[in-house]
């Protein structure tokens, strides 16, 4: 007993919190097993870095601040929107975060941009790289209120830091001078070293009158076009062709018959 609080203590110095927690467990399961000292060794090691990778990508996930679906392992092949299962594969791969490569996803509402780009980003996490995902007005917001609030400097900080920047809605609404110009400076500053996933229903022709500067605009797609793959996703809204009801004997029939509310 002696010896085991002396373990214990030795532990708690080094910080191998997981370790400790479950050491009981893991010494009856090498009495039980008569593992040899080195598989011993291993396990135990093993539970201690399993739950600090655990304990990274929580805190990760928490910055990234990632929407509630964002497992590209749900996603339903069945849906026909532009992308090919084997194009999503490869996508998951990351290979082109690696080559400092752009996605842009560019279609309609509803046809999974936001879902693959968060997907992307989550797999990214997994793989220890650092990812924010903000739509574009919190971008914006952060952009103009980081050299006056604390918790927006911290964020545009994180943002700064990452591997890989997604924003989503990019261009959906209009914005001023100073804003343009703020979004310029950060990809600017970011594009040769962070990959961007971009999700829009813009095309690049019209950004200049979103961000009413053509110049600008130019600029801003010269950094992030150079090294980029657009995909174009197409099809109905997904969200609508499978919206749920509060009423849950609904007929087919009257499914059919309901129009969306748009």
């Amino acid at each position: 007993m002696e010896k085991l609080n002396k373990i214990k203590t030795y532990m708690e110095s080094l910080r191998l919190y997981a370790s400790l927690g479950k050491l009981e467990e893991l010494m009856q399961q090498a009495q039980k097993t008569k593992i040899s000292y080195l598989d011993f060794t291993l396990l135990f090691l093993e539970t201690e870095v399993e739950r600090r990778k655990e304990k990274d990508l929580q805190r990760k996930l928490k910055i990234a601040q990632l929407p509630k679906y964002h497992d590209l392992n749900d996603y339903n092949y069945q849906v026909t929107n532009g992308i090919t299962e084997a194009q999503l594969k490869q996508l998951r791969e990351l290979l082109w975060m690696e080559q400092a490569f752009n996605l842009i996803l560019m279609g309609p509402s509803g046809v999974g941009k936001t879902f693959i780009g968060a997907g992307l980003g989550y797999d990214a996490l997994k793989m220890g790289y650092k990812v924010v995902f903000r739509t574009m007005q919190e971008l914006i917001t952060t952009l103009k209120m980081k050299d006056v609030i604390h918790s927006y400097r911290n964020d545009f900080k994180q943002i700064q830091r990452a591997n890989l920047v997604i924003i989503d809605d990019m261009m959906m609404f209009p914005m001023g001078k100073e804003e343009a110009n703020s979004l310029f400076q950060l990809v600017n500053k970011l594009h040769e070293s962070a990959s961007f996933v971009i999700t829009t229903n813009k095309g690049p022709k019209e950004w200049a009158e979103v961000l009413q500067d053509e110049v600008l605009a130019t600029a801003l797609l010269d950094r992030l076009l150079f090294k980029c793959e657009i995909i174009t996703l197409t099809g109905g809204s997904y969200r609508m062709a499978n919206r749920e009801s509060i009423f849950k004997n609904k007929t087919k029939k009257q499914k059919k018959e309901t129009v969306p509310l748009l």
